[in-house]
């Protein structure tokens, strides 16, 4: 497993490298300081699994560091981690196609819980972040129920889930038809499924909507 760490922060960086380990025994951590030394890093490993992103890096502001790093690295899963948690820089965060969003307030075991969800094809959204949003926190044991659902439990087709994949890694609907060689008419009717499944109005509720249940998303789709 290979992840890189991007923060200008060198006591983060340090200390993500005595945790991330934890994820699995044969990890390999690179680490930038800034967005230019990080893409570099990325473009000679082209293997990365993961990037740890934080927002607010030299030279950049809002979301320029997570726009840079998606346009030069679509394919790359990117988490961000922040020392800010308010709902409205979550979404910003999720609506650019970030994987999960963790606050750097939150425990190692969160962390760690949080970056295995991402790899497994999940999406990590904090709680207070769905809380803000719709306006109450799912219990702990609706959390524990509700993580146990698939696509097809909630009424996903194995190609809705497909598309569910690409929107919430943030592509247009130009790129999944390419992706998955479908129509755009066709996509469009797969979205329109997919908000209408979720109970979403647009694309990062659907994002939410996905996290709050624990839904469980495959690996990025390419068949016919």
């Amino acid at each position: 497993m290979k992840i890189l760490i991007v923060d200008d922060h060198p006591l983060i960086r340090e200390a993500l490298r005595h945790v991330l380990p934890g994820l699995a025994a044969d990890i390999h951590l690179y680490d930038a300081p800034d967005c230019d030394s990080g893409l570099a890093l990325a473009d000679a490993h082209p293997d990365l699994d993961l990037t740890l992103l934080d927002l607010t890096l030299p030279g950049t502001h809002g979301m320029s560091a997570l726009q840079t790093f998606r346009s030069a690295q679509p394919a790359l899963p990117i988490v961000v981690l922040s020392g800010f948690d308010d709902t409205d820089t979550v979404l910003a965060a999720l609506d650019q196609g970030a994987m999960g969003f963790i606050p750097k307030s939150s425990s190692n075991d969160v962390l760690l819980s949080a970056l295995r969800l991402v790899l497994s094809g999940g999406v990590y959204v904090p709680r207070q972040a769905i809380a803000g949003e719709y306006g109450l926190g799912a219990t702990r044991q609706e959390e524990g129920t509700r993580r146990q659902q698939t696509a097809a439990d909630i009424g996903l087709t194995e190609r809705q889930a497909e598309v569910l994949t690409l929107m919430v890694q943030g592509k247009p609907n130009k790129e999944i038809c390419r992706e998955l060689n479908l129509a755009e008419g066709t996509v469009k009717v797969h979205i329109t499924a997919i908000l209408k499944a979720l109970g979403a109005s647009n694309r990062t509720q659907a994002v939410l909507a996905a996290s709050r249940i624990g839904l469980k998303l495959g690996a990025r789709g390419g068949n016919s």
